[in-house]
Parts: C-alpha cells; structure tokens; sequence
C-alpha cells in the first residue's frame, strides 16, 4: 500500500510577468518524506552497502511503499501519475542521502520511460503496473561492449521467425542487472538500416537464453548492481515489440532520456550538496590557526563557489523537468542541467575533500566515498561531451 500518491502538477508561473520557485503544500510534503527517508534509511547504512558492495533491495521495497519510486507511471497503470518535477525533488533527496542507492532505485525508472512514451496499452498494462502494483523492478539495456554513446552501433540483433523475434547479442554496465523481472533492450531488427533499423522489445528475465554477467567493481556507488547480459537466441514474443513495430526503437529511446536525463541531474545536485553541506558543517568544527576554518577567506570562497553550483544545478534541472511536464521539448534544457550538475557534482566533491585535508582522503569520513561515487555522474546517461554535441546541435540546428 502506497504511503504517497497524488496528482498535482506543478507550473512555476504565478503572473504574466514572474516566475514563482516555491514548491506547493503536496509538492513539499512529499520533498519532506523523500529526505526523512534518505536521513532514516538510506544514510545509516550507505558506507556498508559501499564498502560490501550490497544491493539495498530492502530498503528499495521500502522506498516503493513510501510511494517514492517511479511516481511518472500513470494512474490508470497503478502509478502515482505524477510529473517529471516531482520525481526530480525526491531523487535529489534520496541522492542526498547516498547517490548509490538513488542510481539503484531509480534503474527500474529508466527502463519504464521508453515503455511509458512508445509502448502499447497491452505493455503499459503489463509491464508498469508490474513496477507500480507489486514492485517489480526493471533495468534499461542499450549500452554494449563495443557501444557506449554511439548507440548506433549496438550489434544485437533480434530477427523475426514466425510469431517470434529471436534475439542475439550482449550489453553491458547495465544497473540493476542482477534483480531485473524484465528488461528493455534495443536491437537491430534491420542491420543495413543503421539507427533506423533497431527496434525496442521488453525482455523478461527469467526467459531461456538470457544470462547475466558478474557483479561489476566499480570505482564507487558499489552498491548498485552493474553487470553484463548475454542473450543467445532468446525467444522474444511478437507482442513485445515496444510499440508493435519495427524500426522506431531508436528514437523513442532517445525521446525517453529527455524524462530520464532531469533525473539524473537531480542525483547529481543531491550528491553535491551532501558534499557541500559535509565540507560546511567540517568547515566549522575544524580549527586552523587558532580559528575555524570557514573564517580563513580561501576556504570561504570554496564553499561559496560550492553552493552556487549546487543552486545553478537545481534550477537547471527544475526547468528541464517543468518543461518535460509542460509538453515542451526539453533535448536541450535536459542536456543543460545533466552536463552542468554531473560537472559541478565532480568539482564539489574534490573541492570537499580538498576542505576536509587529509581526512577527506581517508574513507574515514563520508567525503572520500562522496567523490567516488561522481564521476560517473559524467559518464552514464550520456557523457558530459555527449551533452555538449547534443546542446551543440541544438542551438545552431536552425542557423
């Protein structure tokens, strides 16, 4: 039973000629039981799921109870039927509280996106209210050996025979791997076609032909599981054909990283403010020369330039989500808020650790573990380059 569920909207106008940032009374409620959750469940435990590599299943469940995963799926699929906004406020929360736990919990969010904008009534029905009514949980599989951010390079193939697509090929540094009930996967249904010859399906975990690799070691958020997938002629039903034809695979999962990629951008501003806030509160307990080290000014402005960065990324990210929810193309404020806050996030954390002095450089204190688990808040989702070919090609398109 969901502890949470509503469906207000949120529109940041307030009058013709001014924009209004506060959140409304179920929007703030909802950002109050996101941190209470992270500060009670997710923190205590996050310097052992790290260092033990452990899989927080559990309190994933106990997140989905809360009503605090996946709030995008619609109502009529179980969902909460909330807005791309609403989840960028929790997740910034519960990345506050361990950034390897909201990539955990938010994996099954970026596999329900592709089924959510291309998929059919019959998928939506199956497969969401799967993730909404009995917490059943889902990971996004594009990336491959040999394709990271050139998706158009994938070599999966799946190859229609009677009633069935047969699918062969393999991905990898897929999160959530190790506990998916089904996966989406993106294949070529037509080879010679490039990008346009590849097709979305949804995958079940438990069909024959499909294996999983090793639980990958990361550098950090080494709680979440990150593994490869092998499919060797895995029988894939017609009827789970992302939207029930061939060749638009390729855009609409493309088209789902403008919901996912806000997401992503709110981990990364919840992981620097932890950060910020950490090298803050150590800023005033730590004595140098005879006062605290917030009073010597080169310390001052690092923490200055910390939390404007921590600002600018929060806007950044609220406007991609707003104009997500607002029916305005978002590719480019998407790419803004995801380059920007997954740079500033890995400039927060080393300058954190820079405050902290050597014992930032010891996994002693939670500063260490923070920096780890940011870098690849510049690799996954699109690289930071990525986002600069996609803001690129988006502002001089029309030129």
């Amino acid at each position: 039973m969901r502890l949470f569920q509503a469906t207000t909207y949120f529109l940041p106008m307030c009058g013709p000629d001014m924009v209004d940032f506060k959140l409304d009374e179920v929007q703030e409620m909802l950002r109050e039981l996101a941190h209470q959750f992270a500060e009670d469940e997710v923190r205590p435990h996050a310097e052992k799921w790290d260092h033990d590599s452990l899989y927080p299943i559990e309190t994933i469940k106990a997140a989905h109870e809360m009503g605090l995963l996946n709030l995008h799926i619609p109502e009529a699929y179980g969902g909460a039927g909330l807005g791309t906004f609403e989840e960028v406020i929790v997740n910034e929360e519960l990345a506050w509280g361990d950034p390897g736990f909201s990539t955990a919990a938010y994996a099954t969010g970026l596999a329900c996106a592709p089924i959510i904008t291309g998929a059919t009534d019959f998928q939506k029905e199956k497969y969401l209210s799967m993730v909404a009514e009995k917490g059943a949980l889902a990971s996004y599989a594009v990336t491959e050996p040999g394709a990271g951010s050139d998706v158009a390079s994938i070599s999966t193939t799946a190859k229609k025979e009677n009633d069935e697509y047969v699918l062969n090929g393999s991905k990898m540094w897929i999160t959530g791997a190790g506990y998916a009930d089904w996966f989406f996967v993106l294949a070529k249904t037509d080879p010679d076609a490039g990008y346009r010859g590849m097709s979305g399906f949804i995958v079940e975990s438990d069909w024959e032909g499909l294996s999983l690799g090793k639980k990958e070691t990361n550098m950090g958020q080494r709680c979440s599981d990150t593994r490869s997938i092998t499919f060797d002629n895995v029988r894939v039903p017609e009827e789970n054909l992302v939207g029930g034809s061939e060749s638009g695979g390729w855009m609409n999962a493309m088209n789902a990283f403008d919901m996912s990629r806000p997401n992503i951008a709110a981990h990364a501003t919840g992981l620097s403010r932890a950060a910020y806030e950490h090298a803050l509160n150590y800023s005033h307990e730590r004595q140098s020369f005879g006062k605290p080290l917030h009073k010597h000014q080169a310390i001052q402005f690092m923490l200055a330039d910390m939390k404007t960065k921590v600002e600018a990324s929060r806007l950044l990210t609220w406007k991609s989500a707003i104009e997500f929810d607002n029916g305005i193309t978002n590719t480019e404020s998407a790419a803004h808020a995801k380059r920007f806050a997954a740079d500033s996030c890995m400039e927060v954390t080393t300058d954190a650790v820079q405050v902290f002095g050597g014992y930032g450089y010891s996994e002693e204190y939670p500063v260490a573990r923070l920096m780890r688990a940011a870098k690849v808040m510049q690799i996954y989702e699109g690289s930071s380059q990525v986002q600069r070919m996609i803001i690129g090609r988006e502002i001089t398109k029309n030129l």
